[in-house]
């Protein structure tokens, strides 16, 4: 990667990580009416953290309603004339590392966050050294969103 572009990645990667807060903030306000505890509502929470065990990967599992409100939506990876992996640029996330991921979506309303390779980025195509496999669909729309339910951010 460019050096041009190494540096707009972890901007990128900070704006990201400020747009899964807002997200997750966004996520909690439908809570309990005055007065009742959070179980008491009957509203469930709008995403399911599984955290597994020897993993610092999660299991998201969204409501529908949260799905429709964070307007989250997938798109199959494709395979680009040289053999490599392609997702749209909204698929890709920065870590304040600058490490680079994609949510995976195994079924409906469930997602993994899966690292990938950058080999290039043309416009809004990134081209993958290392990635999931063509066909796999990953959140195109509400990545950011996903980040901050894993990670809590906003709690």
């Amino acid at each position: 990667m460019h050096k041009k572009q190494s540096r707009l990645a972890l901007v990128t990667g900070g704006v990201v990580v400020a747009l899964a807060g807002l997200l997750t903030v966004l996520l909690t306000m439908v809570g309990p009416a005055q007065g009742e505890s959070p179980g008491s509502s009957g509203q469930e929470e709008p995403a399911h953290v599984e955290h597994r065990e020897g993993s610092d990967i999660a299991r998201l599992t969204l409501t529908s309603k949260a799905a429709s409100r964070i307007d989250v939506q997938t798109a199959p990876v494709e395979t680009s004339r040289r053999g490599l992996q392609v997702v749209p640029y909204g698929a890709l996330l920065y870590d304040p590392q600058g490490g680079t991921w994609v949510y995976t979506s195994p079924e409906p309303l469930v997602f993994e966050r899966v690292a990938v390779t950058v080999s290039s980025i043309d416009d809004e195509r990134v081209l993958l050294r290392k990635g999931p496999g063509a066909g796999t669909e990953v959140a195109v729309v509400a990545a950011a969103e996903l980040w901050g339910a894993e990670f809590g951010v906003g709690h």
